[in-house]
């Protein structure tokens, strides 16, 4: 008897031994499962951001500014953003984005302004500039080209006379140029409805379809395919109005079937000088100039062509109009242009749209 009741005993003193035991030990396994879940939150906030858009001042490292311009170019060729042309000979201003820092380089041979740069192989084209002093600038007679591998000017193919004007909107497609609309008096009169095609390599020019209407001081979209030309004006129409005859029409051009068409819906708000580009896969117009304001045009507005349907997007921290847009690792940048309508203020400013 008193022999079972001592087995029983450490029977249980041994059962209490093991809990106690298990209650001290450690769960590394717990903590391990919560920073795994932590890290997952993180990864999945990140693959999803939305962030949304908007315009940020950029100031340049070192404090430089590009040389002020207006009716000017705005391009990036690589890793690197390229002013150039405007009233006046403006030498060209450099932004490399690695040091992030401007730099200034070889004046053109001539003024050039009221263009829409192409870049083949490096090389900036500038093709249906005008020159000369307002009202009654003259269309250039040559392809003008900058080498940014050498940093100098040259002077391309001539222009066919019968087929010269400036404010012209124009876009490169396999390695041709097409040249849309345009004015050749100045800012006095003679619009263009006009298409060209150029051949850079052999100096070619085709006669392509009329567009619905002429415009200048607007900017080609090049979209699938297709020609986007939206805003622009017709500059000297009403002569006591210098920036009036605004269009607000959209027309858009098939490369494939060289025809015409005008989209459906207006643009919301009219202007000219304005720049314009494609942005996740919308046509932006940016900027501009018109009688419905003194101060330059800060709207922002994106058209999506599968719906037709326009929206309004942040609007720029400087209205500005004369000048372009680059895209870079996923942002658009505009720089310099004009301040007001007309001439002045020429801005030193550079603004991006980024998340």
């Amino acid at each position: 008897m008193i022999k079972n009741v001592f087995y029983l005993f450490c029977l249980l003193v041994f059962i209490n031994c093991k809990e106690d035991t298990k209650g001290d030990t450690p769960l590394p396994e717990t903590e391990t499962d919560t920073e795994t879940d932590t890290d997952t939150d993180t990864d999945s906030e990140t693959d999803n951001d939305t962030t949304p858009f908007t315009w940020q001042a950029v100031v340049a490292a070192d404090d430089s500014q590009p040389i002020q311009r207006h009716e000017a170019a705005f391009v990036r060729v690589g890793q690197k953003f390229y002013l150039l042309g405007g009233r006046d000979i403006r030498a060209v201003s450099i932004f490399d984005t690695q040091d992030e820092s401007w730099t200034t380089g070889p004046e053109p041979p001539l003024e050039l302004h009221h263009f829409q740069p192409v870049v083949i192989e490096g090389k900036i084209y500038i093709i249906g500039a005008l020159t000369g002093g307002w009202p009654n600038e003259t269309p250039v007679t040559h392809v003008y080209i900058y080498d940014t591998a050498t940093d100098s000017w040259s002077q391309g193919d001539e222009i066919p006379e019968a087929r010269r004007r400036g404010s012209t909107g124009n876009v490169l497609y396999n390695g041709k140029v097409y040249i849309a609309c345009g004015i050749k008096n100045g800012h006095i009169g003679d619009h263009k409805k006009w298409m060209d095609l150029y051949d850079p390599a052999t100096g070619t020019w085709e006669v392509l379809a009329d567009a619905p209407r002429a415009r200048d001081h607007f900017q080609a979209v090049l979209v699938n395919g297709k020609i986007v030309a939206p805003a622009g004006r017709n500059t000297g129409i009403f002569p006591d109005q210098p920036f009036g005859g605004t269009i607000a029409e959209v027309d858009s051009y098939d490369i494939s079937s060289n025809t015409w068409e005008t989209l459906p819906n207006n643009l919301p708000t009219v202007r000219a000088g304005n720049a314009a580009t494609l942005f996740q896969d919308k046509v932006l117009v940016i900027g501009g100039e018109s009688t419905a304001q003194q101060k330059a045009h800060a709207e922002v507005e994106a058209l999506n062509l599968t719906t037709n349907e326009w929206e309004s997007l942040d609007p720029l921290l400087e209205g500005r109009h004369g000048t372009g847009l680059v895209e870079y690792e996923g942002a658009l940048y505009i720089a310099s242009g004009c301040g007001n309508r007309g001439g002045s203020p020429e801005l030193f400013t550079m603004e991006k749209y980024a998340q």
